[in-house]
């Protein structure tokens, strides 16, 4: 098995250029660092994590805190993370949080006593103890999806956050019903607590009243972030004197959880009522009828979140900042436009 010393005499340095070339603790010339990167290829080199570590101390590993089990939104935000964590050469240690604020504060110290050099997390709707616990610790971190006002009374640094816009591309979807004749408009909205419920629930208020409609709060429902809470829900519209003509689920469990409530109660989309959705997602071109969403850049989101913490890594002292992705209205026909296959300028901004 190749050593150290193998590959700096391959490469023509010493053991200590060879060190800093693959730990990155100090800049190398181009062609220096070329010729060792060319010698442990040659040499089929494989470094000592661990022993890297204890020198560097650093784990080159990132904890990744998200509900990828129970939220299929949050699989390709996974997948974003990964692509640009193997980029620069860190590894993923993965829990599942389950949007439960005990079992958060739980997950995340384990990932923290397993030496993590950061972590990226996609908070609950009750924070606090996370809070608390990263701030004590001074445990780099970033926030994505959802985006967290730290109390003040929290010992530490404010945090990074990455998220996707939520109000105006929620408010794009009213105001594209609307624009259908739709005057009864309903939003099965999320968990209350989450940044994303609250800015979604903001952009259906714009929307409404940019299209000149009243607000009724007895159309506007929780699912709470699930399929089954927005079946409830969907059912509790129906069920309604003067139910809604048009509706809007505010992620894609949510639109599952709706749709069935829908079949249950025999009405079809987008012929009894319309259906308008935030989060697209790989059946929404396979459904009949098609699903018009609002699609989310999941994988620049989670990339965007590696970014930050290395910046957070390399520059522990700089200002938090937080930062926002555009979406992008998909528009198909459950919203009652007729059936026409991606068009020029289907897809675009809100």
């Amino acid at each position: 098995m190749a050593t150290m010393v193998d590959v700096a005499r391959r490469a023509g340095v010493s053991v200590a250029t060879v060190s800093h070339v693959l730990n990155d603790t100090r800049p190398v010339l181009p062609r220096t660092r070329q010729a060792v990167l060319d010698a442990v290829e040659e040499l089929g080199y494989t470094p000592n994590t661990l022993a890297r570590s204890l020198v560097t101390s650093r784990t080159r590993s990132i904890g990744l805190a998200v509900s990828a089990i129970s939220n299929p939104y949050f699989t390709e935000i996974l997948q974003g993370v990964e692509a640009a964590a193997l980029e620069h050469g860190y590894s993923l240690l993965i829990a599942d949080p389950h949007d439960d604020p005990a079992h958060e504060r739980k997950v995340v110290q384990l990932l923290h006593e397993r030496r993590v050099d950061g972590m990226i997390v996609a908070p609950s709707a009750r924070p606090r103890e996370l809070l608390a616990y990263l701030g004590r610790h001074r445990v780099p971190a970033v926030f994505l999806d959802r985006l967290v006002d730290a109390p003040g009374d929290v010992d530490g640094p404010r945090f990074d956050q990455v998220c996707a816009e939520s109000a105006g591309p929620t408010a794009r979807l009213v105001t594209h019903l609307a624009g259908l004749g739709h005057r009864r408009i309903a939003l099965v909205a999320g968990l209350p607590g989450l940044s994303t419920t609250t800015e979604r629930i903001t952009g259906y208020r714009h929307g409404l009243a940019a299209a000149g409609l009243p607000y009724d709060e007895r159309i506007l429902v929780h699912g709470d972030s699930a399929s089954a809470g927005a079946e409830r829900a969907t059912a509790g519209l129906l069920a309604l004197g003067s139910r809604p003509t048009a509706l809007v689920t505010a992620n894609n469990a949510m639109t599952i959880g709706a749709l069935r409530a829908l079949r249950a109660h025999g009405l079809s989309v987008p012929g009894d009522i319309a259906l308008c959705c935030f989060d697209d997602f790989a059946w929404a071109d396979l459904f009949s009828p098609r699903l018009t969403a609002v699609a989310q850049p999941s994988k620049d989101i989670g990339a965007r979140a590696v970014h930050m913490l290395l910046d957070r890594l390399a520059a522990p002292d700089r200002p938090a900042r937080t930062e926002r992705l555009p979406c992008a209205f998909v528009h198909r026909n459950s919203c009652g436009c007729p059936d026409e296959r991606r068009r020029p300028g289907d897809s675009d901004r809100p």
